[in-house]
């Protein structure tokens, strides 16, 4: 036995030695929270992206069919882009601004439509991340014409 342990006594060094850990589990959870809380807004961030991506491409898809199924360029664009913006209203899909383009072809027999749809998507209003301005998403896609169907009516 050491002499500071003779001095104080065992059972009185053991006190002592487990004084020194208390306090050490708050203090690396008071380290460790804002670290998790950064990552779980991140994750925040991501899925709003995400979740617009998805919905975007939802909406581009079913204006490419609508507008697939139109007689005239004209209709199919007006069509497109009726689709498109409900779709993404029916989603509850938060856009600044929307743009819809279609690529028809003629839409001669056999064809194919193609529609993008641009969404610009705020981050401002995410709370506690102060991620400033918006990003762009895009998506794309392209529906074929039926080769059995007639011309304009």
């Amino acid at each position: 036995m050491t002499r500071a342990a003779a001095r104080i006594g065992l059972p009185r060094l053991r006190q002592v030695i487990a004084l020194d850990d208390r306090g050490a589990s708050t203090t690396e959870a008071a380290l460790v929270t804002p670290l998790l809380v950064a990552v779980m807004l991140f994750v925040v961030l991501c899925g709003r992206l995400v979740s617009a991506q998805m919905d975007l491409d939802a909406a581009a898809s079913a204006a490419a069919r609508s507008a697939s199924l139109a007689r005239t360029d004209a209709a199919a664009r007006a069509e497109a882009d009726r689709t498109a913006r409900e779709t993404l209203a029916a989603r509850s899909v938060t856009c600044r601004q929307v743009t819809v383009t279609v690529a028809t072809g003629g839409l001669r027999p056999g064809g194919a439509v193609t529609v993008t749809v641009e969404c610009t998507v705020p981050l401002a209003d995410l709370a506690l991340l102060s991620v400033p301005g918006a990003r762009a998403v895009t998506a794309t896609a392209t529906s074929p014409i039926d080769v059995w169907r007639g011309g304009p009516s």
